[in-house]
């Protein structure tokens, strides 16, 4: 008898009333293997459960960032060593760790354009999916036109509490153009409810201290510059464009 007549039906109906379905694709496999390794039905099941929990858990974590708008090839395991480009290493190290996240502090990612800002951004973005956090990625120039867009059918405050609500809100590319009245409040606003919500990354091709001057409201963005400045980490990258190795092969 072989392992695939070993699984009967009604063995089939109990898994998929568990939700467990998905195990019987590669089930025969295991029993054979468990055969030749001669496990016991404790380590077989071990071996089973922790496989399946696996899998679950990879795609919460893929289901959590393409709802966050993460980029699918911008992870860890995908950037190139080799690039020029110069960071402090042991910072990048301890980011990873997502210790930042934990205690509601942000990251500041700066440098010049296309030294791989935004790829560093969605990396950290995975690991957060990967722990089981929320993430939501913007660029700026978007997220704000959003916002103002959303004024005009009195859902504006919707749509904050939906970015002050997730875990970790990625901003890339900010301050890259200047910001009206309504855009700089709403900044301020996103800042000031963050620091007590959750965590920030921005990416900027300018210092935080040119940022001032693309904020209409003077007032708003000092504070705003000043709490976002004073409670994150800041990772500055420079060196060669980055973009070339992103070029499709």
């Amino acid at each position: 008898m072989s392992d695939h007549d070993e699984i009967g039906l009604e063995f089939k109906r109990v898994l998929r009333r568990l939700k467990l379905s998905p195990l019987l694709e590669t089930l025969p496999e295991r029993l054979a293997l468990a055969r030749q390794r001669k496990l016991t039905h404790a380590q077989f099941l071990e071996i089973v459960l922790s496989a399946e929990a696996e899998r679950r858990e990879r795609i919460s974590a893929e289901s959590r960032a393409e709802k966050g708008k993460l980029e699918k090839s911008m992870r860890l395991d995908a950037w190139d060593e080799t690039a020029k480009v110069t960071y402090d290493r042991a910072l990048w190290e301890r980011l990873c760790t997502l210790a930042f996240l934990e205690n509601h502090h942000h990251v500041l990612i700066l440098g010049p354009v296309g030294v791989g800002k935004t790829f560093l951004a969605n990396t950290l973005g995975h690991i957060a999916c990967r722990r089981g956090h929320t993430v939501q990625f913007w660029r700026a120039d978007k997220m704000l036109k959003h916002l103002k867009a959303s004024r005009l059918d009195n859902s504006h405050d919707k749509e904050m509490r939906k970015l002050i609500a997730v875990d970790l809100l990625i901003v890339d590319d900010f301050a890259l153009d200047a910001m009206d009245h309504h855009e700089s409040r709403d900044v301020y606003e996103l800042t000031v409810e963050r620091q007590r919500a959750g965590s920030m990354i921005v990416t900027s091709n300018r210092e935080p201290a040119e940022w001032f001057a693309m904020l209409a409201d003077p007032l708003r963005a000092q504070t705003a510059v000043d709490r976002l400045k004073n409670a994150a980490s800041e990772l500055v990258v420079d060196g060669e464009s980055y973009r070339p190795r992103q070029k499709p092969k």
